[in-house]
């Protein structure tokens, strides 16, 4: 048995939830995707699928194996790409999507460092807080927060997990006071993204574990949090923030992060690109040199937004100075 290509036929059937579209997209008839789907599972001594006549679905090992083989596959394919390319020069238009603050404030930088090692790529930057289509608007990688991307077929690798902090200047508290409960935000001026990308819905989770659930209507809209940031700077009300993009200003003490003893949902930075088959040169090392800077800058995924706040919201990745030493 050609484990590997039993596993294609597995995902392939998984992803379709029918040996007959499979087959149909492999190119081999449906007994061949069967007899692969059985000796997989023959050689596992479990079952994959559960079938009837009228549906299919993942069993829970299914489920759990599915993910694996995913991981295989992208991995082999990534080092067939590899070494095929091994021998190209990266050269041409590189086109790189970013959300506006985050490239700002952390990866300019890491545009230098890439064309000063690569000078017959041109990068192409797009600078964007909205959500897009990177097929349809033609990108080739994107660094972005997750809530950005509506395309469905992508290869995904997480660069950072991010907390958000609410955020307010001293100046604002010293004129309007602190809040001490999420509930206490309906009486301040909030600032936010608009409800189309956000909701007007935040979730907070208390230190004990209880979840709370508030409306708030902001007083002052912007699509771009660099804009809201700025406003927050400059006393206008309270904003839900990005601790990337507030670290350096709570570590001077220009911005305060509120309510220590709740948390928010977190949210993924990642690295998103249409496939991993036959990537050229430009794509394959801009890839490779993203996660090696997201490495150096220790950017591992946290979750612990206490510790964030406590420590003056410095979640990784670091931001300003520290971002620029470690991509040098």
């Amino acid at each position: 048995m050609d484990r590997l290509q039993s596993m294609r036929v597995f995902v392939k059937v998984a992803d379709n939830g029918s040996f007959a579209r499979a087959a149909a997209q492999l190119d081999l008839s449906a007994a061949v995707v069967t007899r692969h789907v059985a000796e997989l599972e023959s050689h596992l001594g479990v079952r994959l699928l559960n079938r009837t006549t009228r549906s299919l679905s993942l069993t829970g090992a299914g489920q759990a194996y599915l993910e694996r083989c995913r991981q295989i596959i992208d991995e082999v394919e990534e080092a067939d790409a590899m070494v095929s390319s091994a021998s190209s020069e990266p050269k041409g238009v590189l086109r790189v999507v970013a959300p506006v603050s985050f490239t700002l404030r952390n990866l300019a930088p890491l545009m230098h460092r890439y064309q000063k090692q690569h000078p017959q790529v041109l990068v192409d930057l797009t600078l964007t807080d909205r959500p897009f289509d990177m097929v349809e608007e033609g990108y080739d990688v994107g660094i972005v927060a997750a809530h950005m991307v509506q395309s469905e077929t992508l290869i995904t690798r997480l660069l950072s997990e991010t907390c958000v902090l609410v955020c307010a200047s001293p100046g604002y508290l010293a004129a309007h006071g602190k809040p001490n409960t999420p509930h206490d935000l309906a009486q301040h001026a909030m600032l936010g993204m608009p409800s189309e990308i956000f909701g007007n819905e935040r979730i907070f989770t208390s230190a004990d574990g209880e979840e709370i659930r508030i409306q708030l209507q902001n007083q002052f809209i912007c699509n771009n949090t660099a804009m809201l940031r700025q406003s927050v700077l400059l006393g206008h009300g309270i904003a839900f923030l990005p601790s990337y993009l507030v670290g350096s200003d709570l570590k001077h003490g220009d911005m305060v992060a509120l309510l220590p003893d709740y948390t928010l949902p977190t949210f993924d930075v990642n690295l998103v690109y249409p496939s991993r088959k036959h990537l050229s040169a430009k794509i394959r090392t801009f890839i490779d040199m993203t996660v090696e800077c997201f490495r150096q800058a220790d950017a591992k995924p946290r979750t612990d937004c206490w510790l964030a706040q406590r420590e003056g919201g410095i979640a990784m990745p670091a931001a300003g100075e520290d971002w620029q030493q470690s991509v040098r």
